[in-house]
């Protein structure tokens, strides 16, 4: 692959470079391949969810070692995403795109086989590995493929949509998958995935050269891999038991500790995992920290509201999945506009923050809702006033999170952006988790514990508190996002990275 423009075809059906710096060709179908990709990579942190029960009774596992399914992924996934940013940094983004996608349809093939447990665990903790390799080459290469900042803003806004409607799509595809054929075609699913993408990568992507004066950090590697495990295992710890449990702080305290460490060795190392003039740009600064809002923003809804919408309004799993399809509609709208409409017209600031504000005003909404309440006329609303802030900002915080970025830094910055959205995830989870069991706890005191009413009532109040705190966390991503986003309007200086040849 290649950023300039209009080069010929090689005999193998690659763009072969030009050098007159034009667009790359075939730019858009290269947008096809990654976004295809990267919807099997967000997809799956959900499709396997609703197969749960199934797959729990037709394994005969505990409901204690559930909760490994989910998290073995998100433990891989999350804790090696740097290092997956910079292998492909270094020895190329083609290879790491193609290896990630190979890597990750023969994981979900092995999972989908599964005959016991401990094989399923492994399969996904494998899933992971490689979505941590695929996911950053994935944005690295729409990075370097897109150069014009107009055309730039229209891909990353669908990315954006792509990466935001995951979740959502998850679900439902994971509803009609286990109702019409079994649970394990929740993960089989993904071979079809990334044979479309694998087909299409090797017929459009140029193959790259290896950087050889570069060297792979192997202290920051451990410090960073180390503490970003400690840290994902630490929320997902303090999600299934307590914040004061020793397996829940101790593993967070040892995450500061290693982060810490690892910041300090990328000030002195020669060749640094994380560059930190990466992290250290206001705009990318500003554009990872409303990605990591946004990923605990996406979580709690789907998660709460999955329980509501099953437990109090009784859907199933398929109406359940479907019922969030105009949160993800919405998502979709904004972001594709957002990051070559909007922002172009009225900077990276103003789009943030009425993103943040349209997210907050429907996580309020949904505090609104109780037993009673309906779909329609209650919870609809809410979903299409959120999905279209999160639209918004997401698509608008990947846009500047890794524009201007030098081409040897384009892998990690992709990395970053997946890092903070996981930490997100994980961070809010945990936390939610923890505020709607404590909220229905004490609405349970001095009431009837053992009517079924009762309980669902207190549900649906623990529900309330926690769309309230993730209004909070909107309300904290508007105050960071006025504060840090520059006030400029984006143009070709501040979005048009350097041409570069791939």
């Amino acid at each position: 692959m290649t950023s300039p423009a209009a080069a010929p075809v090689t005999a193998g059906g690659r763009a072969a470079p030009a050098a007159d710096g034009g667009p790359a060709p075939h730019r858009w179908l290269i947008l096809a391949v990654i976004g295809t990709a990267q919807l099997m990579v967000v997809l799956d942190a959900t499709i396997v969810n609703i197969a749960l029960p199934t797959a729990q009774l037709d394994l005969g596992f505990s409901d204690a070692d559930r909760q490994w399914v989910v998290t073995a992924y998100s433990l891989a996934f999350g804790s090696l995403l740097l290092l997956g940013g910079r292998v492909a940094d270094l020895f190329g983004r083609r290879n790491a795109f193609l290896i990630g996608l190979t890597g990750f349809a023969l994981a979900s093939a092995l999972g989908g086989a599964a005959g016991s447990f401990e094989v399923l665990i492994t399969a996904r903790a494998i899933q992971g590995v490689f979505g941590a390799l695929l996911a950053p080459a994935a944005i690295s290469l729409l990075t370097t493929t897109f150069t014009d900042p107009v055309e730039r803003g229209k891909a990353f806004g669908v990315f954006g949509a792509v990466a935001g409607s995951g979740a959502a799509v998850g679900l439902l595809l994971g509803g009609l998958l286990t109702e019409h054929l079994n649970w394990r075609w929740t993960l089989y699913v993904n071979i079809v995935f990334a044979a479309l993408a694998l087909a299409g990568g090797l017929i459009l992507l140029q193959r790259t050269r290896r950087n050889r004066q570069a060297r792979l950090d192997v202290p920051g590697t451990l410090l960073a891999s180390a503490g970003l495990f400690c840290l994902v295992y630490g929320f997902a710890d303090a999600e299934t038991h307590s914040w004061s449990a020793f397996a829940t702080w101790g593993f967070l305290v040892a995450s500061a500790v290693l982060l810490s460490a690892f910041v300090a060795w990328q000030t002195r190392a020669r060749h640094p995992l994380l560059p930190l003039r990466v992290v250290l740009d206001r705009d990318r600064g500003a554009a990872f920290t409303s990605m990591l809002i946004v990923g605990a923003a996406i979580f709690g809804i789907s998660l709460f509201l999955t329980y509501y919408l099953q437990q109090v309004l009784q859907f199933s799993p398929v109406r359940t999945g479907l019922a969030f399809l105009p949160m993800s509609f919405s998502i979709m709208v904004t972001a594709t506009t957002g990051a070559s409409v909007l922002l172009p017209r009225f900077g990276p600031r103003l789009v943030v923050c009425a993103g943040m504000l349209l997210g907050a005003v429907g996580l309020l909404w949904l505090t609104r809702l109780d037993t009673d309440s309906g779909y329609a006329s209650h919870v609809l609303p809410a979903l299409v006033v959120a999905g279209l802030g999160m639209g918004a900002v997401m698509a608008t915080a990947m846009s500047r999170a890794n524009s201007g970025v030098a081409r040897e830094d384009a892998g990690v910055a992709g990395a970053m952006v997946n890092t903070m959205q996981q930490v997100g995830g994980s961070l809010g989870t945990a936390l939610l988790n923890t505020v709607a069991a404590s909220t229905a706890t004490d609405y349970l005191g001095g009431r009837d514990a053992g009517s079924p009413v009762v309980r669902v009532a207190a549900s649906v109040e623990g529900y309330s508190a926690a769309y309230a705190w993730t209004a909070g966390f909107f309300a904290v991503g508007l105050v960071v996002a006025g504060l840090l986003f520059r006030r400029h309007r984006e143009g070709a200086a501040q979005d048009g990275a350097p041409v570069v040849h791939m």
